[in-house]
């Protein structure tokens, strides 16, 4: 399973914003059925960024968004995504 959530960032909000995706995927990828994730910035578009992240399976991400350290450090983060659809199946 893919999770993609993607942000409008300001220029001036880059460097919080890098530091609160780094705190963000590293509270992902020590729960159970993370494989992989990156962050990064459109090549477009300067204000426009993504996470991304790769799963075992649906149950392991919705699992994930339960845990307590990803409240904590993940989800404020992922409450600014823009809101569209963001969860693919293979």
């Amino acid at each position: 399973m893919i999770a993609i959530a993607r942000f409008r960032v300001p220029a001036a909000s880059v460097p919080q914003f890098s530091l609160d995706a780094e705190a963000a995927l590293a509270a992902l990828a020590a729960c159970d059925g993370f494989i992989q994730g990156e962050f990064g910035q459109n090549t477009d578009e300067a204000d426009l960024w993504a996470l991304a992240t790769i799963w075992k399976n649906v149950g392991s991400y919705r699992r994930a968004l339960s845990n307590n350290r990803v409240k904590m450090e993940a989800v404020p983060m992922l409450a600014l995504a823009i809101d569209e659809p963001g969860a693919y199946t293979r």
